[in-house]
């Protein structure tokens, strides 16, 4: 299949895009899952999470505070702003239909998780429609 010049930059263009909210997604998704599991999320815990240092894991929360996706102070706990709550539900769910997908398909967790991790910041909402319906199919299909 061959593309014109500007699907094939239009294609790169959404893939540069999606690279650059790529970290915002992971650190306010795993943000608010820190404040679902413990009750505050504190850079400490980011850090160690995502296996970065304090010092990556402060800068990246310093831009999401100058986005408008997350609220802390110095020294303190880091939460979610309404809009940091809206991307971390809507990462989760990007993440959870691709990791059923690929488990549908047959993969262990740690294959899944780890693929899904990956894919979920670049495929479309037409792509993720697609395959929650396959895997809907995939598992009737398997008798799940």
């Amino acid at each position: 299949m061959t593309l014109s010049a500007a699907d094939r930059a239009a294609a790169f263009r959404k893939t540069r895009a999606a690279h650059l909210t790529e970290v915002s997604e992971d650190y306010v998704e795993l943000i608010g899952d820190l404040i679902a599991e413990q009750g505050e999320a504190r850079l400490t815990d980011v850090a160690e999470r995502l296996g970065v240092s304090q010092a990556t894991a402060s800068k990246v929360i310093t831009r999401l505070r100058r986005d408008g996706l997350v609220e802390n102070k110095r020294y303190r706990s880091i939460f979610l702003t309404d809009r940091g709550r809206e991307l971390a539900d809507a990462s989760r769910e990007r993440h959870r239909i691709v990791f059923e997908f690929l488990r549908a398909l047959g993969l262990d967790d740690a294959v899944a998780h780890a693929d899904s991790e990956g894919i979920e910041h670049h495929v479309s909402e037409v792509t993720l429609v697609k395959l929650q319906e396959l895997t809907q199919r995939l598992r009737r299909s398997d008798g799940q």
